[in-house]
């Protein structure tokens, strides 16, 4: 049984940095992609980054130049480090790894992915 537990949120002021990390059990990850993604309260569960396995990368336009999402294919954690935390990145942040291999399927797809983490708090403070 595939298992992915999120670490290392908190909480920060604005302008700070704060590095999730991923872990997985259960099955290799190194040829799915992997996701991140966040809730806010009030809100849907919105794509942040993700990464292939050939370690290509993609990220949501708000976080772009911000957050950088990595990954060893050899080990474990995957990381999502995210510096000049603003206030609006306030949320539950989820990492995801892939179940659906069709490119048709956007890598930001919630449905792109059949197994999440339990989710970590993220708080920014201003």
């Amino acid at each position: 049984q595939v298992q992915l537990v999120e670490s290392r949120g908190g909480q920060v002021q604005a302008g700070g940095s704060l590095r999730l990390s991923c872990a997985v059990s259960g099955r290799s990850f190194s040829v799915y992609a992997m996701g991140w993604f966040r809730q806010a309260p009030g809100k849907g569960r919105e794509f942040v980054a993700a990464t292939r396995s050939s370690r290509s990368t993609y990220y949501a336009d708000s976080v772009k130049g911000r957050f950088t999402v990595s990954r060893d294919n050899a080990s474990n954690p995957v990381y999502l480090q995210m510096n000049s935390l603003k206030p609006e990145d306030t949320a539950v942040y989820y990492c995801a790894i892939e179940g659906d291999y069709r490119p048709v399927v956007p890598i930001s797809a919630t449905r792109k992915y059949n197994t999440w983490g339990q989710g970590i708090q993220v708080t920014v403070s201003s």
